[in-house]
């Protein structure tokens, strides 16, 4: 269950930065709600992080949660705010994958 807290709390950490760069992008209302959520997201990812800590060993859970965020923050430039899908930037967003995977395998809690 940790596991998947923690992947959840990856998954808000790459929501607050879609919606930072929503922010940044737009003015006055709009800007602000966006804003609105990015801290509604900051807090629930930080909120899941301390949970899953209490339980996984901290630089592991650490290292998945912005690792998880990394990923999808850049496949989110990548489809959202349309930056460019280079090979290398592929190239090392998948061994950033792999090394997520590892760290779950290698994980004794």
């Amino acid at each position: 269950m940790n596991w998947f807290l923690l992947i959840i709390a990856g998954l808000f950490e790459m929501l607050f930065a879609l919606c930072l760069g929503k922010a940044n992008q737009t003015e006055g209302l709009t800007s602000k709600l966006w804003f609105g959520g990015f801290l509604v997201c900051l807090v629930c990812s930080m909120s899941l992080l301390i949970k899953v800590t209490r339980v996984l060993p901290i630089g592991t859970a650490y290292a998945v949660w912005t690792g998880i965020g990394a990923v999808g923050t850049v496949l989110l430039g990548i489809f959202i705010f349309k930056e460019p899908p280079s090979f290398w930037r592929l190239f090392f967003i998948t061994t950033l994958i792999g090394s997520i995977i590892g760290l779950k395998l290698v994980s004794h809690s």
